[in-house]
């Protein structure tokens, strides 16, 4: 895929050859948003008789479904975590790893970060228990802070078949596409006629899936080389669909509401931003040619996995403190409360690249094996992968609480132990051959590391 443009100043951070910038800049744009939303989101206030009451002033306003339309971007997260699984399976390859290596690095690059955070929060909670605190405002802030893990779970699922998937793509591209729609249809129809949610669950590999497929099909070309006129007409087409799908259909018009267990709208809304980013991406690559630019999001997307897990115990240890010193807190959904969010989100965010100094080598590439030595076994691999995407899974489903949080303060760190497990690399011939390095990026720390 053709870079763009990176021959600003010679102060600009340097730029791998064959580097879309954009996907660097619609990636950080996408974690940035969530930030954005969750402090929109997050409403606290002292009551007439002392008591600390946590609202949602965001989803309390009549717009904010539409609005949905347009701040609902994890489609679009997936669709660029989809070119970024692509670029780094088809480096993989031209090293010499295998489906298991490829699979073992995105593994680790998403428990290591993940580990920390559960850690804190178990740590937290059973303070909060200890201290005596009033058990219903902590499940009301702790249900809350664990509300992103659900990335992590659907993430991790759509890592591990990258190499099937991919494989797929490079063969028949259009008919994963096909298969995918016509099983999200169906786990919706049955979903919806029996009344059974957890079958919607099964759409947490079957949307995400078709929605990263879109982004091999980025990553391939197809979008750059689509007309612009059918790029726009696909787009209003898709954006258009959603009408007749949340009016007369089963779905909610609220795409937050659509999002767990994922549904079929967030597929044609993850078609409809993938055509309106190729169309704007001759405009956003003249926008990173620049160095400031260039800086911004480099700064942010080296910090992404940390931002997006962050931020929210960030904001919530922030208005905890104002609420211990008597600090400034406006009425949430007041004029002057929804003129502090701007202030309040960029000090979030400061705040969380703080954090990222002491977290910054959970985001690192994880180490090569030793030489002579090669990565674990499948088995191990998948024990592995259910023990990193099972603790977030099950704070996906059930609301993150002590239970949950120890869980994967033990299960993610032993996840992170059986990766690291390794054996003799001897070949047929009874040759070792070199470890090959995982240095492979995932999710939001891709930005600014891999393209």
């Amino acid at each position: 895929m053709t870079t763009a443009a990176t021959t600003s100043s010679s102060a600009a951070p340097a730029v791998p050859p064959g580097r879309d910038l954009v996907v660097d800049l619609a990636r950080v744009f996408c974690v940035l948003l969530v930030v954005a939303i969750h402090v929109m989101m997050v409403g606290v206030a002292v009551d007439s008789t002392g008591a600390v009451v946590a609202n949602r002033p965001l989803q309390e306003q009549s717009w904010f479904p539409l609005s949905t339309w347009a701040g609902q971007i994890m489609p679009l997260f997936f669709v660029v975590g989809g070119f970024a699984s692509a670029t780094a399976w088809a480096g993989a390859r031209r090293r010499g790893d295998d489906a298991g290596d490829f699979v073992r690095g995105r593994l680790l690059r998403l428990a290591r970060p993940a580990s920390a955070v559960f850690a804190v929060l178990a740590l937290a909670l059973a303070v909060a228990a200890l201290l005596g605190a009033d058990p219903d405002l902590v499940d009301v802030v702790a249900t809350g802070v664990g509300s992103p893990f659900w990335f992590l779970a659907a993430y991790g699922i759509t890592q591990v078949l990258v190499p099937v998937m991919a494989r797929l793509h490079a063969t028949r591209p259009w008919a994963p596409l096909f298969v995918l729609v016509v099983a999200a249809v169906l786990v919706d129809a049955v979903r919806y006629g029996t009344g059974v949610t957890a079958v919607g669950l099964l759409n947490l590999a079957f949307v995400w899936l078709f929605v990263q497929q879109l982004g091999f099909a980025y990553a391939d070309g197809l979008f750059r080389r689509t007309p612009r006129v059918v790029l726009l007409v696909v787009a209003v087409v898709a954006y258009a669909a959603l009408v007749p799908l949340t009016a007369a259909g089963p779905w909610s018009d609220d795409m937050l509401s659509n999002l767990n267990p994922p549904t079929v709208p967030l597929m044609v809304l993850g078609v409809a931003q993938i055509c309106v980013l190729s169309l704007v991406h001759p405009a956003l690559s003249r926008l990173m040619s620049t160095s400031p630019a260039r800086a911004v999001v480099f700064a942010i997307g080296s910090r992404g996995m940390t931002v997006y897990l962050w931020h929210l115990p960030v904001l919530i240890a922030l208005l905890g403190f104002l609420l211990a010193v008597g600090g400034p807190l406006p009425q949430p959904s007041t004029a002057t409360w929804w003129w502090t969010r701007l202030p309040i989100w960029a000090l979030v965010i400061g705040l969380t690249c703080l954090v990222s100094l002491a977290t910054a080598r959970f985001e690192r590439p994880p180490r090569a094996l030793p030489a002579g030595r090669r990565r674990a076994s499948w088995w191990l691999i998948g024990a592995a992968a259910v023990l990193a995407i099972g603790p977030p899974f099950d704070v996906m489903q059930e609301g993150l609480d002590l239970r949950n949080a120890v869980a994967g303060a033990i299960c993610l760190p032993l996840a992170i132990w059986l990766l690291g497990r390794s054996r003799p690399a001897v070949t047929a011939e009874g040759v070792h051959r070199p470890a090959q390095a995982q240095a492979e990026a995932v999710g939001p720390t891709d930005v600014a590391r891999k393209g």
